[in-house]
C-alpha cells in the first residue's frame, strides 16, 4: 500500500496487476474500505489486463479522518432537507471527487477507467462531470442519480441506513453489523455465507475502525444531490451501470434513471443480486468491464 497527499489531504492506494495495463481506478461505496473489493473481482479484472487502483476515501480507512466534527446529526441533516436547506456537512461528494482527480493526477495518468460502487457511484459520477477528461470509461455500479421521485430504499433499508454503525464499538458488534447489513441488502439468490462475512467484518474492524466516518460519508451524500442531477447528461465517458435487480437499498428503477439520462450507456441488469457483489455474479461484471473499456 502506498500514501498520497491530495490537497492536503492524505489518502491511501494499493495498485494492482502490471504497471503497463489499462489503469482502472475502483472507488468504494459509503463508510467502506478499499480491502472490501473483493480478491476474485481485482484477480478477474488483472487477468483482463487491468492495472488496478483501489483507495480508502477520505474518511475511510487509512485515509485522513475528520473526527474533530464529531458523528453525524443525520436526524439533523433530514431536518434540514425537509425544510428545503442544504445539509451542514464537512465535506460533500465534490470534495471527494476532487481527491479522486488529484489521486490520478498524482499516479502520473491523463484519464483513467473508473468504477464506482453505491455512494463511489455518486463520486465516479461528479468526476466525471466535472473532469471529463480524466475518465476514460465509466462504470456505475449500483448507483444512482438521487433525483427527486425516483423509489426509495425499502422500509427496512432506510432504517438499516440511519441506524449507528456497531454502536458497542468491538469486534463483536461489528460481525453482528455486517450479518445484519446482508440480511437486510444482501443478494436473495446468492447469499454470502456467515464465515466469509465474518472474516471480512473482521479485517475491516482490525485494520481501521471508523464507524462515524460512515456517518459523515451520508452527511456528504445528502448535501451533494441536487447540484449533481442537473448535470448528469453531460456525461460523455462510454458508462455502463451495472444493477441488482433485487437491490432493495438502491432500487433497480434508479439504475434505469441512470441508463435513460446517460448518452449511449449500457445497462447490465443481474437478477437475484441485491445490494453487495457475490462472487457468483463477478465473471458477468468483469466481463462487461472489460468489454468497455476495450471499445473506450
Amino acid at each position: 500500500m502506498a500514501t498520497a497527499i491530495i490537497g492536503g489531504i492524505t489518502i491511501e492506494y494499493q495498485c494492482y496487476g502490471n504497471d503497463d495495463g489499462k489503469p482502472l481506478l475502483l472507488i468504494q461505496g459509503m463508510g467502506t474500505q478499499m480491502v472490501m473489493w473483493p480478491e476474485a473481482m481485482i484477480e478477474g479484472l488483472v487477468d483482463q489486463g487491468f492495472r488496478v487502483i483501489a483507495f480508502d476515501s477520505r474518511d475511510c480507512g487509512l485515509s485522513q479522518k475528520f473526527d474533530d466534527w464529531g458523528p453525524a446529526d443525520l436526524g439533523a441533516a433530514f431536518a434540514q432537507i425537509k425544510q428545503g436547506e442544504t445539509v451542514t456537512a464537512p465535506y460533500d461528494l465534490d470534495d471527494m471527487a476532487v481527491d479522486t482527480a488529484g489521486l490520478i493526477d498524482l499516479l502520473g495518468y491523463q484519464r483513467m477507467h473508473v468504477a464506482g460502487l453505491s455512494n463511489g457511484g455518486a463520486i465516479a459520477q461528479i468526476l466525471a462531470i466535472n473532469f471529463p477528461e480524466k475518465v476514460q470509461s465509466l462504470t456505475l455500479i449500483m448507483s444512482t442519480s438521487a433525483r427527486r421521485g425516483l423509489p426509495k430504499p425499502s422500509p427496512e433499508a432506510t432504517l438499516w441506513l440511519a441506524q449507528p454503525r456497531n454502536p458497542q464499538g468491538t469486534l463483536q458488534g461489528a460481525i453482528e453489523d455486517a450479518l445484519d447489513t446482508a440480511r437486510v441488502i444482501g443478494s436473495p439468490a446468492f447469499p454470502a455465507t456467515q464465515e466469509a462475512l465474518s472474516a471480512a467484518a473482521q479485517a475491516q474492524f482490525e485494520r481501521n475502525y471508523c464507524p462515524d466516518g460512515f456517518g459523515r460519508h451520508f452527511l456528504a451524500s445528502l448535501s451533494s444531490a441536487d447540484r449533481r442531477v442537473a448535470k448528469l447528461s453531460s456525461i460523455a465517458a462510454p458508462t455502463l451501470i451495472v444493477q441488482g435487480a433485487e437491490d432493495p437499498l438502491v432500487p433497480a428503477a434508479c439504475a434505469k434513471d441512470l441508463h435513460s439520462t446517460i448518452s449511449d450507456s449500457r445497462l447490465l441488469m443481474i437478477e437475484g443480486m441485491g445490494h453487495d457483489l457475490p462472487v457468483e455474479c463477478l465473471p458477468q461484471i468483469v466481463d462487461a468491464i472489460a468489454a468497455l473499456a476495450s471499445n473506450s
